[in-house]
């Protein structure tokens, strides 16, 4: 009899947990952070769990604590939680500590793993896939991100959420093991080789200093007082062009020139490693970005790039 009258959130109603879960930082604030989208986020799974006014109230409240994670590793919380609600609403003993011990537990590791997966793994490569096919002039650039990007963080909210779901509050014991930290430190280190692969292709620096002239040979570049006059000309400075002379009489050698013959890159992995270390120390994004923006500007009004 007690089997029959057990509430049980269907498919349905967790599918409906996992769109309102795209609202997390719908009324992000500096209090409490998330817990305002972590509260609407539940809005369909309390009304189904619990009728009276009362405990719906209660339910709410218990969800508007302080909440802060990846927005994207948010739903295997969810879906702990449900489970928890659910075993709650038929009875069980589960009480507001262990409710919300749960997500304070879970929020902090799975932030940590969130940033190294998305922000610089799987969104640099996605990237770079859509950026090499735009600058071909493929329009299928900008829509092959969006839809790889987006496809990706749906089937990562919704397969963790119903994992969180089934396994209920033995996800945590995963969580106190090594098995997520191995999995961050292996997330880490490929975000790290995509990051380092896509310097050489999107960083570009250049220094434009003359370190010396030289006064080619007579035979090393292009005469063009000496080329015949209209179309025949033109023909004649693209063939010898081909052959391998030189455009000017004399041969110009940059700063650039010689760091590129030295280490190709080189300035760009600096300009990386700089950023990092910025970041490391705790320095804004933005101040980073806006400073880049001001030394490049001021380094080419002197000539230095």
């Amino acid at each position: 009899m007690a089997d029959n009258n057990k509430i049980t959130l269907t498919k349905s109603d967790r599918f409906k947990t996992f769109i309102r879960s795209y609202f997390l930082l719908s009324s992000f604030n500096y209090e409490r952070m998330q817990n305002g989208g972590v509260a609407y986020t539940f809005i369909p799974a309390i009304r189904k769990l619990y009728k009276s006014k009362e405990d719906r109230a209660a339910a709410l409240k218990r969800h508007l604590e302080f909440f802060n994670t990846h927005p994207f590793m948010a739903n295997p919380i969810f879906g702990v939680t449900l489970a928890l609600e659910e075993d709650r609403a038929n009875g069980a003993k589960v009480d507001d500590a262990a409710i919300s011990g749960v997500k304070v537990g879970m929020m902090g590791p799975l932030a940590g793993a969130g940033d190294p997966l998305f922000w610089f793994t799987l969104r640099p490569i996605f990237l770079s896939l859509g950026a090499g096919l735009a600058v071909s002039g493929n329009v299928l650039g900008p829509i092959v991100f969006f839809v790889l990007w987006n496809v990706m963080v749906a089937a990562v909210k919704w397969y963790t959420q119903e994992f969180g779901y089934r396994a209920g509050t033995a996800i945590t014991d995963d969580l106190s093991g090594n098995l997520l930290q191995q999995v961050t430190r292996g997330a880490s280190m490929m975000g790290m080789f995509v990051i380092g692969s896509l310097i050489q292709r999107w960083v570009s620096i250049t220094f434009t200093p003359v370190v010396s002239t030289v006064k080619q040979q007579d035979e090393a570049f292009i005469h063009w007082d000496k080329l015949p006059k209209g179309i025949a000309g033109v023909k004649e400075a693209f063939l010898q062009q081909a052959a391998g002379k030189s455009l000017e009489a004399n041969k110009v050698t940059t700063l650039q020139d010689n760091l590129n013959q030295l280490i190709p890159g080189l300035a760009a992995l600096g300009l990386t490693f700089l950023c990092m270390y910025l970041l490391k120390r705790k320095v804004s994004p933005i101040v980073i970005i806006l400073g880049i923006f001001v030394l490049a500007i001021v380094l080419h009004i002197i000539g230095v790039l």
